[in-house]
C-alpha cells in the first residue's frame, strides 16, 4: 500500500475519502428525502454516517438532521421504518391512525414510496451531469480553427509557437482543425521541430517550433505508476533509458517494448532535471465502442506541445456533455463488471474501500478540479451501484415494488426478511472480496 507516503499522510487520504464519499452520500439521501416529502413521506431522521451522533438539530417538520460518528455512509429513516434499511416497524405503524399512516414509508402509496427510493441514485447521477456539464462551461470546448492559446511552460531549448498563430500547415500538409494536427503529427517520423506555416499578425510565414506531440504530462492517473513515481502535470519527459525522446508516441512505444520492466525516465520539471525509475503496469481500458483493451501503461496521457484557443459553450451543450460523461461511466463500469465476470479482465480491476481511498488522495493531491472530477466519476458509481437488484439497496427495494405492483400485494414479512438476509449477504460478501483485492492485487 503506497498511498501513506505519497499523499504526505493517511491523515490526507481519509481526509479526501470522507469528503468525497460524504458529498455523494449527502446527495444521495437529500434525493431520498426530498422527493419522499414531496410525496407526503415524512423524515423522522436525515444522518451523514453511523454509530453516536455527534451534531444534530431538529427542524420545523420535525426531521432531525445529525452527523455521526462513522462518516462511511449515512440513511434517511422515514415514519413507520424500523432501521436504517427502512424495515418495517410494525408496532409503530399499528399505533398510526389513517392519516398518520399515510404519512409513512410503508403505508404511502406504491407510486410515492418507488418515486423516494429511486430518487436516490437519480440525484446521483443528477449531480454527475451537473459536475461534467459545469467543467465543459467553465472550460469551454476546443475552438473549431487551429488558434495558438496560451504557452505551456517548456524547456528553454524547446522551440515554441507564438499565441495567436493560425497554424495552416505542419510539415507542408495543409490543417484546418486541431485534430488534423495531431493525425499528421501521428504520422511524421518524430523529430526535435518541424516547420510549421502560421498567420501572424496578417502574415504567412513558416517557422520552426517543436513536434507537435511532444512527451508532455498533461494528467496522471491514480494508482498509476507514473503517480507512485511522483510525476506531475507539466512534466516534459526528455530521456527514456538515457535515449532522447521527441514525440509521445516514443514514450508510449517504449512502455509497451519494456511489459512490466523498469524504465528510467528523464524529466524536466520548471527549470530542472530529475531522473524517476517506474515499471509499467498492465491496466485494462474501456474502449468508446465497449469493451477493454489491456495494454502496458505508466498511467499518463499527453497533448500538443502548445495550448489551443477555447470557446464557450451554451448551457444545453453543457449539459448534453455531462449526461454524455455519465452514461460512458455507467456503460464502463457494467461493461467492466461483466468482463471480470466472464474473465476477460483482472478482477482485481474492483475496488474496495483501501483503493477508493487511495484514489481519492490522489485526486485531491492534484488539485480541487481533478477531486471534484472524481467526485463526480465515484457519485455516477454509486448510484449505479444502487440500482442492482440486490435486497437492502435501492433496487432491491424497486424489484420488491415491482412486484407488488404485479400481485397487487407486497411480499410477505417472511420473505423479505429471507430477502434482505440473502441480499445483506451478497453485498458484505461483495465488499470483503473488494477489500481482498485491495490488499494483495499488485
Amino acid at each position: 500500500m503506497e498511498f501513506i507516503p505519497q499523499f504526505g499522510s493517511i491523515a490526507f487520504t481519509l481526509a479526501a475519502f470522507v469528503a468525497a464519499l460524504s458529498i455523494i452520500v449527502a446527495v444521495h439521501e437529500y434525493g431520498h428525502y426530498i422527493v419522499g416529502r414531496w410525496s407526503g413521506i415524512h423524515a423522522e431522521v436525515f444522518s451523514i454516517g453511523f454509530g453516536p451522533v455527534l451534531l444534530s438539530r431538529t427542524d420545523r417538520r420535525g426531521t432531525r438532521w445529525q452527523i455521526a460518528a462513522l462518516p462511511f455512509g449515512g440513511y434517511v429513516k422515514f415514519l413507520g421504518d424500523a432501521d436504517a434499511a427502512s424495515g418495517k416497524d410494525g408496532a409503530a405503524l399499528d399505533a398510526l391512525d389513517v392519516e398518520e399512516r399515510r404519512r409513512s414509508m410503508h403505508g404511502a402509496p406504491l407510486w410515492a414510496r418507488s418515486a423516494t427510493v429511486a430518487a436516490g441514485p437519480i440525484f446521483n447521477f443528477i449531480m454527475s451531469i451537473l459536475i461534467f456539464a459545469l467543467f465543459l462551461a467553465f472550460t469551454g470546448r476546443t475552438a473549431d480553427e487551429p488558434l495558438v492559446g496560451a504557452q505551456a511552460p517548456l524547456p528553454a531549448d524547446v522551440q515554441q509557437l507564438e499565441a495567436g498563430d493560425l497554424i495552416l500547415a505542419v510539415a507542408g500538409q495543409e490543417v484546418s482543425a486541431f485534430n488534423e494536427i495531431v493525425e499528421v503529427a501521428e504520422k511524421l517520423p518524430p523529430q526535435p521541430t518541424v516547420t510549421y506555416t502560421v498567420e501572424r499578425d496578417g502574415a504567412v510565414i513558416e517557422t520552426e517550433a517543436a513536434f507537435p506531440l511532444i512527451p508532455l504530462v498533461q494528467s496522471v492517473a491514480p494508482q498509476s505508476a507514473a503517480i507512485s513515481a511522483g510525476l506531475e502535470e507539466g512534466d516534459v519527459i526528455r530521456d527514456v533509458d538515457g535515449a532522447p525522446i521527441y514525440a509521445f508516441r516514443q514514450l508510449r512505444e517504449a512502455v509497451a517494448e519494456a511489459e512490466g520492466a523498469p524504465l528510467t525516465l528523464t524529466i524536466w520539471r520548471a527549470g530542472e532535471t530529475m531522473e524517476v525509475t517506474l515499471s509499467p503496469r498492465r491496466t485494462d481500458l474501456p474502449l468508446p465502442e465497449g469493451g477493454f483493451e489491456t495494454r502496458w501503461l505508466i498511467g499518463v496521457t499527453g497533448g500538443l506541445s502548445f495550448e489551443p484557443v477555447r470557446q464557450a459553450v451554451g448551457p444545453g451543450a453543457a449539459l448534453m456533455y455531462g449526461a454524455e460523461q455519465t452514461l460512458f461511466v455507467v456503460k464502463s463500469s457494467l461493461s467492466g463488471l461483466w468482463h471480470m465476470i466472464t474473465g476477460a479482465i483482472s478482477s482485481c480491476n474492483l475496488q474496495g474501500p483501501i483503493g477508493i481511498a487511495e484514489t481519492s488522495g490522489a485526486a485531491a493531491s492534484q488539485g480541487i478540479d481533478n477531486f471534484i472530477w472524481f467526485v463526480a466519476v465515484l457519485s455516477t458509481a454509486v448510484g449505479l451501484l444502487n440500482l442492482f437488484p440486490i435486497p437492502v439497496l435501492d433496487g432491491g427495494h424497486l424489484v420488491f415494488h415491482a412486484y407488488e405492483a404485479v400481485t397487487g400485494k407486497p411480499p410477505s414479512e417472511k420473505a423479505l426478511r429471507l430477502f434482505m438476509t440473502i441480499g445483506l449477504t451478497l453485498l458484505l460478501s461483495l465488499m470483503l472480496f473488494a477489500l481482498t483485492n485491495d490488499i494483495f492485487c499488485p
